[in-house]
Order: structure tokens, then sequence, then C-alpha cells
């Protein structure tokens, strides 16, 4: 892989507006295994992919563990494995988000109510 299709340190932080604080510790808990040169580290396409999968399985509320282990299925199980294991996780995220959301609907309809009964005692 040419140097030209890596990115700098500097530059993953910025292409995936994470703190260097983040993807050094994305590193330490061996989510991220950058090619190291000297004091320097470069990010080729397996991790530019890698972090990307990893930002999205933040989005949907995933532990990083889980996708540690999610992305470690596909080096040693392969493609269909990791499959059937995201589909299973995400059956799994799914019932917990509908369980926050349920929590959510709760919380918001209890304040409603609450400030409409201010409202009223207002004037």
């Amino acid at each position: 892989m040419s140097e030209e299709n890596k990115l700098s340190f500097k530059e993953m932080c910025a292409e995936f507006e994470v703190t260097p604080r983040t993807l050094r510790y994305y590193e330490y808990i061996e989510l991220l295994h950058p090619e190291r040169q000297g004091r320097s580290r470069f990010y080729g396409p397996r991790e530019v992919a890698r972090m990307k999968l990893i930002l999205r399985g933040r989005k949907f509320g995933f532990q990083l563990e889980e996708i540690r282990q999610w992305l470690l299925i596909y080096e040693h199980e392969g493609n269909e494995a990791q499959m059937r294991a995201f589909v299973a996780m995400a059956d799994r995220q799914m019932k917990e988000l509908e369980s926050q959301r349920q929590q959510i609907n709760e919380a918001m309809d209890e304040l409603t109510a609450l400030r409409s009964e201010t409202l009223k005692e207002l004037g």
C-alpha cells in the first residue's frame, strides 16, 4: 500500500472528528492496529473501515467490548459469522433502545403534565 493511501494520526482524528485521546484509547483496547514507523502511526484502508464500524456501533449504543468482539469474529471466523453475530447484537440492542424510548416517552409525558400544571398556577 502506498503512503498516500494512509492517514496520519492527526489526519485520522480530523477525518473522524475524534480526539487524540479517543484514538489512542481505541488502539489501547485493540480496536485499531495502526502501522507504526518510529513514533508515527499510519492508518490504512483496513483501519479506516474499522473506525467507521466502531463509530457506527457507538452511534447505535453498542459497548466498545461488544464491538471489539464483533470485529474479532471477522478475523477468526469470516464475514458470514460476523454478519450473523451482528444480527443477534442488533436484535438485543433494538430491544434496549425500545426500552429507553419508553422511558423517555414516560419522562416527557410527566414533564409535559408538570409544565401544564405549573402554567395553570401562574394563571
